[in-house]
Protein backbone atom coordinates (compact mmCIF):
# COMPACT_ATOMS: atom_id res chain seq x y z
CA UNK A 1 0.00 0.00 0.00
CA UNK A 2 1.15 3.17 -0.79
CA UNK A 3 0.74 6.43 1.30
CA UNK A 4 -1.85 8.00 -1.37
CA UNK A 5 -3.97 4.79 -0.98
CA UNK A 6 -3.60 4.60 2.53
CA UNK A 7 -4.75 8.47 2.78
CA UNK A 8 -7.21 7.89 0.20
CA UNK A 9 -8.99 4.99 2.28
CA UNK A 10 -8.78 6.80 5.55
CA UNK A 11 -10.34 10.11 3.89
CA UNK A 12 -13.32 7.84 2.10
CA UNK A 13 -14.17 6.31 6.03
CA UNK A 14 -13.91 9.29 7.48
CA UNK A 15 -16.14 11.58 5.06
CA UNK A 16 -20.02 11.25 6.33
CA UNK A 17 -18.76 10.31 9.90
CA UNK A 18 -16.99 13.66 10.71
CA UNK A 19 -17.29 17.24 9.37
CA UNK A 20 -14.89 18.30 6.10
CA UNK A 21 -12.67 20.19 8.53
CA UNK A 22 -11.50 17.36 10.73
CA UNK A 23 -11.09 15.14 8.22
CA UNK A 24 -9.04 17.34 6.24
CA UNK A 25 -7.07 17.83 9.52
CA UNK A 26 -6.65 14.32 10.04
CA UNK A 27 -5.99 13.70 6.62
CA UNK A 28 -2.77 16.26 6.82
CA UNK A 29 -1.43 14.95 10.14
CA UNK A 30 -0.97 11.44 8.68
CA UNK A 31 0.09 12.61 5.48
CA UNK A 32 2.71 14.63 7.37
CA UNK A 33 3.68 11.86 9.99
CA UNK A 34 4.11 9.54 7.33
CA UNK A 35 6.73 11.89 5.64
CA UNK A 36 8.34 12.68 8.62
CA UNK A 37 8.96 9.45 9.49
CA UNK A 38 10.54 8.33 6.05
CA UNK A 39 12.93 11.38 6.66
CA UNK A 40 13.68 9.67 9.82
CA UNK A 41 14.77 6.29 7.92
CA UNK A 42 12.04 4.53 7.92
CA UNK A 43 10.34 2.88 4.89
CA UNK A 44 7.33 4.22 3.82
CA UNK A 45 5.61 0.33 4.00
CA UNK A 46 6.98 0.04 7.73
CA UNK A 47 5.32 3.66 8.69
CA UNK A 48 1.95 1.88 7.41
CA UNK A 49 2.57 -1.25 8.31
CA UNK A 50 2.86 0.25 12.04
CA UNK A 51 -0.31 2.69 11.41
CA UNK A 52 -2.40 -0.11 10.44
CA UNK A 53 -5.69 -0.42 8.61
CA UNK A 54 -6.66 2.82 7.57
CA UNK A 55 -10.43 1.37 8.50
CA UNK A 56 -9.69 0.83 11.83
CA UNK A 57 -8.25 4.10 12.26
CA UNK A 58 -10.56 5.78 10.82
CA UNK A 59 -13.07 4.53 13.80
CA UNK A 60 -10.71 5.41 15.94
CA UNK A 61 -10.46 8.56 14.88
CA UNK A 62 -14.40 8.59 14.73
CA UNK A 63 -14.98 7.37 18.32
CA UNK A 64 -12.73 9.80 19.50
CA UNK A 65 -14.66 12.52 17.83
CA UNK A 66 -17.47 11.26 18.79
CA UNK A 67 -16.17 12.12 23.07
CA UNK A 68 -15.81 8.12 23.42
CA UNK A 69 -13.82 7.77 26.28
CA UNK A 70 -10.10 7.50 25.20
CA UNK A 71 -9.13 4.31 27.09
CA UNK A 72 -12.16 2.63 25.45
CA UNK A 73 -11.20 3.69 21.95
CA UNK A 74 -7.34 2.46 22.22
CA UNK A 75 -8.50 -0.77 24.06
CA UNK A 76 -10.21 -1.60 21.25
CA UNK A 77 -7.25 -1.58 18.99
CA UNK A 78 -6.41 2.07 17.79
CA UNK A 79 -3.24 3.12 17.13
CA UNK A 80 -3.13 7.04 16.73
CA UNK A 81 -1.36 7.54 20.20
CA UNK A 82 0.68 4.55 20.14
CA UNK A 83 2.39 5.24 16.79
CA UNK A 84 2.45 9.24 17.24
CA UNK A 85 4.97 8.38 19.91
CA UNK A 86 3.95 11.26 22.03
CA UNK A 87 3.07 14.06 19.10
CA UNK A 88 0.65 15.42 19.49
CA UNK A 89 -2.56 16.75 16.74
CA UNK A 90 -0.21 19.12 15.17
CA UNK A 91 3.15 17.07 15.04
CA UNK A 92 4.95 19.01 18.02
CA UNK A 93 6.33 16.67 21.12
CA UNK A 94 4.80 16.88 24.11
CA UNK A 95 1.92 15.80 26.53
CA UNK A 96 -1.13 17.38 25.31
CA UNK A 97 -3.01 15.30 22.85
CA UNK A 98 -5.63 14.80 20.75
CA UNK A 99 -6.85 18.83 19.93
CA UNK A 100 -4.45 19.92 22.48
CA UNK A 101 -6.81 19.26 25.52
CA UNK A 102 -4.88 16.81 28.19
CA UNK A 103 -7.14 13.49 28.80
CA UNK A 104 -7.19 12.45 32.11
CA UNK A 105 -10.45 10.12 31.78
CA UNK A 106 -9.72 6.89 33.29
CA UNK A 107 -7.00 7.79 36.00
CA UNK A 108 -9.30 6.91 38.71
CA UNK A 109 -9.81 3.01 38.00
CA UNK A 110 -5.47 3.33 38.57
CA UNK A 111 -5.76 4.87 41.76
CA UNK A 112 -8.51 1.84 42.71
CA UNK A 113 -6.48 -1.06 41.02
CA UNK A 114 -3.88 0.09 43.61
CA UNK A 115 -5.57 0.49 46.60
CA UNK A 116 -7.01 -3.08 45.94
CA UNK A 117 -3.62 -4.12 45.86
CA UNK A 118 -2.36 -2.78 49.01
CA UNK A 119 -5.35 -4.38 50.87
CA UNK A 120 -4.53 -7.33 48.88
CA UNK A 121 -0.90 -7.21 50.45
CA UNK A 122 -2.17 -6.66 54.07
CA UNK A 123 -4.66 -9.50 53.67
CA UNK A 124 -1.83 -12.07 52.54
CA UNK A 125 0.67 -10.80 55.21
CA UNK A 126 -1.55 -10.88 57.95
CA UNK A 127 -3.21 -14.57 56.66
CA UNK A 128 0.82 -15.74 56.92
CA UNK A 129 1.43 -14.20 60.08
CA UNK A 130 -1.47 -16.20 61.52
CA UNK A 131 -0.84 -19.48 59.39
CA UNK A 132 2.63 -19.46 60.90
CA UNK A 133 1.06 -18.55 64.33
CA UNK A 134 -1.19 -21.34 63.83
CA UNK A 135 1.27 -23.56 63.04
CA UNK A 136 3.87 -23.24 65.81
CA UNK A 137 1.21 -22.23 68.67
CA UNK A 138 0.95 -25.72 70.13
CA UNK A 139 4.33 -26.22 70.17
CA UNK A 140 5.53 -22.82 71.44
CA UNK A 141 2.60 -22.27 73.68
CA UNK A 142 3.40 -24.78 76.16
CA UNK A 143 6.96 -23.91 76.54
CA UNK A 144 6.25 -20.71 77.16
CA UNK A 145 3.97 -21.58 79.39
CA UNK A 146 6.68 -23.62 81.43
CA UNK A 147 9.60 -20.78 81.79
CA UNK A 148 6.84 -18.89 82.76
CA UNK A 149 6.14 -21.23 85.19
CA UNK A 150 10.03 -21.35 86.32
CA UNK A 151 10.70 -17.90 86.57
CA UNK A 152 7.88 -17.20 88.73
CA UNK A 153 8.75 -20.45 90.84
CA UNK A 154 12.52 -19.07 90.95
CA UNK A 155 11.41 -15.52 91.85
CA UNK A 156 9.41 -17.16 95.08
CA UNK A 157 13.01 -18.54 96.24
CA UNK A 158 14.65 -15.32 96.84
Amino acid sequence: MTKETFLSQLGSALSGNMDSGKVNENLRYYSEYISGEVQGGKTEEEVLQMLGDPWILARTLIDADNGTDRETVYEAGGTYENQSAGRNRNGDAGGTSYGGKEQESGKWWKKLLLVLFVIMIVLLVFAIISGVIRIFAPFVLPILLVILVIRILKGKRR
